[in-house]
């Protein structure tokens, strides 16, 4: 498929610290791309050089072709940026930020008063529009934020944290809108909330310290671990001499414990019964069994070298 946004070889560093590496990949037009990783990996940092206001150390960036630094003003008016903070002029109502924003890419007053009303709509914002940004919710503001993006009609917007602050309906209504511009729109995020990047995702990239350790959709991601399996054994009193016990069963990977919770991983459901019958006659509270997930794949073990 055609590649919306493209980088070459693109490194960022801060005085002697690199926060990007070399980067090079590309991203199909109207994907939805997720961006995790732990803090201080380099995700905002994508994010500001992918919307333009940051440069590169080195490297280029291709939007549609068009490379960022020599045609600046032609690939600017092709993104939509929410950074994660707020930045709305606080002594303007939101509506006002927004019609401000498309004023400044030249969209006529009609244009702007239909998409703001459209996306108000889809957003429930309307009944905020003529409050001044400074006196709403930092979930209310995030929300104006991601209209203002989109007042200009941008063919990529880039989001830093998208469903910050915001409550739950808000957040459903936010995942229910991105998912309708999805196809129309490349989309590329940032977030924190695994819950949602699980759900809500074409490809995912995986940072730490400046690069992509992991790349592509959940299910690929997990191939390499996806036979694993994770157990949950609550018992009334797991006591040291119970535990150590329960790790010398061959076929359990990566025991811990938590309180009276043996947490364990095993290649097959087999190992939860090798478990079972090696604690056999000692009370139990719980049992649990359960596919593995972004979480478990973010896990130092996962990203480095898989679970030994």
């Amino acid at each position: 498929m055609e590649a919306s946004v493209t980088l070459k070889k693109v490194g960022k560093l801060v005085k002697d610290k690199t926060i990007l590496a070399g980067l090079t990949f590309g991203i199909e037009k109207g994907s939805l791309v997720a961006i995790v990783g732990d803090n201080d990996a380099g995700k905002s940092t994508i994010l500001r050089l992918l919307a333009g206001f940051e440069n590169p150390d080195y490297g280029n960036i291709y939007l549609h072709g068009l490379n960022t630094d020599k045609r600046r003003l032609e690939t600017r008016k092709m993104v939509g940026y929410v950074p994660h903070e707020n930045d709305l002029d606080p002594w303007l109502t939101l509506g006002q930020n927004i019609k401000f924003y498309g004023n400044l890419f030249g969209i006529d007053s009609q244009t702007i008063q239909r998409r703001l009303d459209h996306y108000a709509d889809q957003l429930d914002l309307t009944p905020y529009l003529n409050e001044l940004a400074s006196r709403v919710s930092q979930g209310i503001q995030k929300r104006a934020m991601i209209i203002r993006s989109l007042v200009h009609n941008p063919d990529v917007l880039i989001m830093d944290e998208p469903t910050g602050f915001m409550d739950a309906s808000s957040i459903r209504k936010t995942w229910d809108l991105i998912e309708k511009l999805k196809g129309d729109k490349t989309i590329i995020y940032v977030s924190n909330s695994l819950n949602e990047v699980e759900q809500s995702h074409d490809r995912i990239l995986v940072f730490n310290d400046g690069k992509i350790i992991l790349d592509g959709h959940l299910d690929k991601l997990l191939e390499s671990t996806i036979e694993y399996h994770q157990f949950q054994i609550e018992f009334e009193a797991l006591t040291d001499e119970l535990f150590n016990h329960l790790c010398k069963v061959v076929t359990v990977v990566s025991p811990n414990r938590l309180g009276n919770i043996f947490h364990f991983y095993g290649r097959t459901r087999s190992v939860f019964f090798d478990v079972l019958q090696a604690a056999s006659g000692l009370p139990m509270v719980d049992l649990n069994v359960k596919k593995l997930g972004l979480r478990d794949l973010l896990d130092s073990e996962f990203a480095g070298d898989g679970l030994a």
